[in-house]
Parts: C-alpha cells; structure tokens; sequence
C-alpha cells in the first residue's frame, strides 16, 4: 500500500485526527484489554480472504469460524485458518457453517465480520446487535435508506461496536486531504470531484445452472429473485487451487446492487463527507446526468458547494478531488497531487512495504481497539450510513430521472412522496427488517 505504513498510522491516525472525527465511548465491555477477541465470518468470498489475512497479523485476535452458503467457499476458509493456526503453533480451532445464525448464537464469538452482497447487509448486522456481537460492517453498511436507518437504530440502543470497511479513513494520504479541508488550509471551496463511476445497469445476463454445493434461494435471502450466472458468484476451486479471477458483478447490476455510486461510493463520496463535516448529514439537491446539462450525477450540498461524480484527470482514477480558487489537492489510493508542494503529506518512511490494500491492518486495528477500549472506531456507522445515502440518492435521481431535493436532518425528501417510496424495497416473502 504505497505512502502507507503501519508506524504512520499509530502516529497519525488517531492522536493527529483530533478535530476530524469525534469518537464517543460506547457502554458496556465485551472484552477486556488483555483478552482474545474471537472472530467469526459472514460470507466467505473474495474480499473475506484479505480480511482474514488482515486480522490474522493483529495480535490477541483468533478467526474461529465461518459461514457462507457456497461449500466450496467454506472449504477454502476453513483450510486458510487452519493453515495459518498451524503455522502459529496455536491450537486449530475454526469451525465453518451455512448458516449465519449458527455463529450470532455462539456465546464464544465477540464480533463478527459481515462480508455478505449488499442485500443480506441489514439483517444480518441488526441480528448481530441484538444478539450482543460487535460488527465489522463491509461497505456500503445497507442497500437502502430505510436499512441503514435501522442498522444505525440497532447499533446504539444495544450498545454495539460498529466498524465500517471504509478503509481509505485509515488511509495518511486520504487523511492528510481532510485535515487540509477542515483546518482551512485550501480556502473556500468551489467544487469537490468525488469520482466513483456509474449507477448499476439492469440485469441482463444469461440464465446457467446453479453449481453443485450453492445454495441460491440462501444466496437470494431477502432480495427479489433474480437466476444465476457465474458472474455474480466467480467460479473457484481448491484442487487446483484458483479463486476468483474478478470480483462478484452482483454489485453493477441494480436488481441486487447500487452499482458503482455505492460499490466506490462507499470510499470517495466517504472522504468527501468526511472532509466536509457531513458524517451526520448530506446533501440538499441530487441532479441525475442528463438533468439540467449535466454529464454526471451532481451533489449540492448547503451552502451550494457542488459535489461532483465527475472524472477530473486524464487517467479517470477513482479519487476525490478538492478545490478553490487559490488552491487544490487531489489524491488517490497510492497517489497525492497538489497545486503547491507545501500542500503535500509527509514522504512515506523507509522500510514501508506495499500490500493489498484490502489487507493492510491499521483499519483493522482500529476497530479491534474500539471493540477493546468501547469508543467507535474511524469508520462508525453514522458515517457509513450517511456515506451510503448520497450514492443511494444518485440512484434514485437516476431511476426518477429528474433532479430531487433531500432533508438530511429528516432523512426524506421535500414534498415528493413518489422519490419517498423508493427510501426501501419489498423483500421477498419471509424476510423482514
């Protein structure tokens, strides 16, 4: 992870984020400073790999179980846990299940990891609170409005630890462009380019055979039935090893995902909101691309700075850029570029080695020490929710196709119920929040 280092982030990214984020104390204690916080995992696919390689190098914390609805999946982790128990002379103990509810009813489980599609994201973290688990939350925390309202309700009338998998707030780079924003430093700010990529599309792809092994109607849970293709649950197997060769496409497509304005949302509509004191709020005015002579999908927030889903170098990088009259700075995963050197982070140290972003521990460590000390970690669900909203509200314009005015203190839209009804959708008979 280029410019990132976990020395950097000790120093930096709590004690030199004062002012940036306010972390109250949570009630309550799980788990004490010096015990072993055991982990189980909800869904076990590409990203749990990373995740699990990420905790593993986190001291006082032991992967102990699993579940996923693909058997194949659960064969993986479970030799991937194994294997590293081993490695580290620690007694094996990993158990994999295909229920999620086999794991919330252990009482020897502290936290759980929620690495599940979208759809499942509800109703799974609200079950994981009120069955006493702190929660490591994928991002984006819900797939509608209405959930990530119930999820935040969830998290604090049970007094829970909730860490969302936004993991650029760990990051120095992405750090050191908020405090800029937030100590003045840039001036006044004409316009943000948060640059995340395109709503989903519908779902066009062919009907295929389920595989031996999944079971799809547990896959679907509460989303309306969609049929399976492999693209939406890439292929693996373990003999020959081969894991997936790209990542599930269930997020592009809108019948089961918010497309990239939540799947990347999720991290640069994040460090815009971040930067700009809105971990509680959002925008005011959401203006779909082809509305008003617009190309992409524009945020306006109060005051009327704009917000912008719009590529700003020639590269079309996925990053956030903040600007003013006299100033700007833009900056990327692995990448800073300002108008002035002075603007610029400190050099990475020596010695800093590069790794998958997904793996690198400081975000981690951050939610294990919130789950120890009983604050909320950098990432808390206030803002996921919050960050999740503006790419779900560029969804909605966009089904609507027409420019909405939103109330962030109420959560709902100015006088139109018809944007109002899309806040959630009908689960599939059985499921409820």
């Amino acid at each position: 992870m280029k410019n990132f280092s976990r020395r950097r982030f000790i120093r930096t990214g709590l004690t030199g984020m004062v002012g940036l984020s306010v972390l109250p104390m949570l009630k309550g204690c799980r788990v004490g400073v010096n015990d072993t916080i055991r982990l189980g995992f909800i869904g076990l696919g590409r990203q749990t790999i990373y995740l699990v390689d990420g905790f593993n190098q986190i001291p006082g914390v032991k992967i102990v179980a699993g579940c996923d609805v693909y058997e194949i999946k659960r064969q993986r982790f479970e030799q991937q846990v194994r294997s590293f128990q081993e490695s580290q002379n620690q007694t094996v103990e990993v158990s994999v299940y295909e229920n999620y509810r086999d794991i919330l009813e252990r009482n020897d489980v502290d936290a759980v990891v929620i690495v599940t599609p979208d759809h499942w994201h509800a109703i799974q973290a609200i079950e994981a609170c009120r069955a006493g688990k702190d929660v490591y939350l994928e991002k984006p925390v819900t797939f509608t409005i209405k959930e990530g309202i119930e999820v935040v309700k969830a998290v604090r009338n049970n007094n829970i630890v909730l860490g969302v998998g936004s993991q650029q707030r760990s990051d120095p780079n992405f750090q050191h462009a908020v405090k800029l924003v937030q100590e003045g430093r840039l001036g006044n700010l004409t316009k943000v380019n948060a640059w995340v990529g395109p709503p989903p599309k519908p779902y066009d792809l062919p009907e295929e055979p389920v595989p031996a092994g999944l079971d799809w109607d547990k896959w679907l849970g509460p989303n309306p039935y969609v049929h399976y293709n492999h693209r939406l649950n890439p292929p693996i197997s373990l003999d020959p090893p081969r894991f997936e060769e790209f990542w599930a496409e269930w997020r592009y497509y809108k019948e089961v995902g918010g497309g990239f304005l939540t799947d990347w949302g999720a991290h640069n509509f994040d460090i815009a909101q971040w930067a700009l004191g809105k971990d509680n709020s959002g925008p005011v005015r959401i203006i779909p691309a082809g509305a008003e002579g617009n190309e992409y999908i524009h945020f306006i927030y109060e005051g009327g700075l704009l917000v912008a889903n719009e590529p700003f170098t020639d590269d079309q990088n996925f990053g956030v850029k903040f600007a003013s009259d006299d100033a700007w700075v833009q900056v990327f995963r692995g990448r800073f570029e300002a108008s002035d050197p002075s603007l610029m982070p400190v050099a990475k140290d020596a010695g800093d080695q590069d790794v998958p972003y997904e793996t690198g521990t400081p975000h981690l460590e951050d939610f294990i020490n919130a789950m120890r000390s009983r604050r909320d970690p950098i990432a808390n669900i206030e803002a996921g929710h919050r960050t999740g909203s503006v790419g779900i509200l560029g969804n909605i314009a966009t089904n609507l196709q027409r420019p909405l005015n939103w109330d962030p203190a109420r959560e709902r839209f100015v006088d139109d119920p018809e944007a109002d009804k899309q806040l959630h959708r009908q689960y599939r008979e059985g499921y409820s929040l």
